[in-house]
């Protein structure tokens, strides 16, 4: 539900356009009949270029005041997400330093197990707030664009992943391979895909991953799709089971991902079968 501010600031920049649209319009035609009537002027096209001239001078200057109310209310969002971002970070590092601090304390087998769900669970808070992050500097359109070894980001995921899925059986098949790409991105794809290929394959789940060439894999043996589930894998909020968790965004989010750069996208899958997902990179 939108803040009642938010919904006064979009009325006030509605209502401001559409006195934008008639002010130019009511411009242009004064100026037309200012031109021929009063001036005296017969030539229609030196009519149309004056009045059309004052219309845009007119128009830029209404614009102008029109967006800086929304621009004001972006500039003041941006830096309350960086403040919230930055104060969630705060509570996540004190939780892990003093896990770290207790586990050398606690030595026994019950607090052990707690320790580690509470580690495991700070992990995953911390994937929400690298996703959070990222996903603001996306909408800002400032990803920061580096060249590194895709083999060594999936391993940091797996390492990640391994131990949030302990019952999966994996088949890892890698090599080097240096691309240049939004790293945090890639690996939220990479996260995205194996957690989709866990979550719709009965236990105990397999996971095959290979990275050869330009060419990464990550493939599973569960439930599978049919061709009608395949048309409408990309659609926000679309699931193809929806007892399963999840919102139904991820898909989406990788396609427009590879789209950006330039990844080729692949989805190969049948039912009672398994799905595999390729993703082709540039030579």
């Amino acid at each position: 539900m939108s803040a009642p501010w938010d919904t006064d600031l979009f009325r006030s920049v509605q209502i401001a356009l559409t006195s934008l649209y008639i002010i130019a319009t009511a411009i242009l035609v004064s100026g037309i009949y200012y031109v021929h009537q009063i001036v005296k002027i017969e030539g229609w096209g030196i009519i149309f270029f004056v009045s059309l001239a004052f219309s845009l001078i007119a128009g830029a200057i209404l614009a102008k005041i029109a967006i800086t109310p929304l621009k004001e209310h972006f500039d003041h969002l941006e830096i309350f997400s960086k403040e919230t971002l930055h104060e969630l970070n705060l509570p996540i590092n004190t939780i892990t330093a003093n896990v770290e601090m207790l586990r050398k304390t606690h030595t026994d087998e019950k607090s052990r197990k707690r320790l580690e769900r509470i580690a495991q669970a700070v992990g995953m808070l911390k994937e929400r707030y690298n996703e959070l992050d990222y996903l603001i500097k996306k909408q800002m359109e400032r990803e920061s664009v580096d060249t590194f070894d895709l083999n060594e980001l999936l391993h940091e995921r797996l390492a990640f992943l391994r131990a949030l899925y302990p019952s999966v059986t994996w088949e890892i098949s890698t090599s080097s391979r240096d691309v240049r790409l939004d790293r945090i991105g890639m690996g939220k794809v990479i996260d995205n895909l194996v957690e989709n290929g866990v979550k719709y394959s009965p236990p105990p789940a397999y996971i095959h991953i290979a990275l050869e060439e330009n060419i990464l894999r990550i493939c599973d043996h569960g439930v599978g799709m049919d061709e009608i589930t395949l048309m409408r894998i990309y659609e926000r909020y679309y699931q193809n089971d929806d007892t399963m968790p999840g919102y139904g965004i991820g898909l989406g989010l990788v396609k427009r991902y590879c789209d950006r750069y330039g990844i080729v996208l692949h989805v190969y899958s049948k039912p009672s079968e398994g799905t595999c997902v390729t993703l082709e990179f540039k030579k």
